[in-house]
């Protein structure tokens, strides 16, 4: 196992009052080469929503990773193939495979409401 692979993650609630997400936990420690599975839960009383994943290094802007739609929204924006992302009405998830020392960061997952 290798040291310094660390993996971190907080959420960020949609634009609309009563909107929450919550990571479902906030450390992993995984191996080099290994897979990990980020997930969190949101409340929204939309039917069009995002959900987004970024990345954080310290020191830098957040990196956006993906955007996949919900409930009424199908469409998705994942532009490297090592992600994958799975939502349900309650729930978002991200995967990452083949993970590499620079995996280690700090993950955001963030609810976007389109309802207009």
């Amino acid at each position: 196992m290798l040291a310094g692979l660390f993996i971190m993650y907080l959420s960020s609630a949609g634009m609309v009052c009563g909107d929450s997400v919550t990571p479902d936990k906030e450390e992993y420690t995984p191996t080099e080469g290994s897979t990990v599975s980020l997930r969190c839960t949101y409340e929204t009383s939309s039917d069009y929503i995002y959900l987004y994943w970024y990345r954080h290094y310290p020191n830098q802007a957040p990196q956006f990773l993906l955007y996949k739609g919900a409930r009424s929204l199908s469409d998705e924006h994942i532009p490297d193939k090592r992600y994958k992302s799975t939502t349900s009405r309650e729930s978002t998830e991200l995967v990452i495979t083949s993970l590499t020392l620079a995996d280690t960061a700090l993950y955001y997952c963030a609810l976007r409401d389109y309802t207009q």
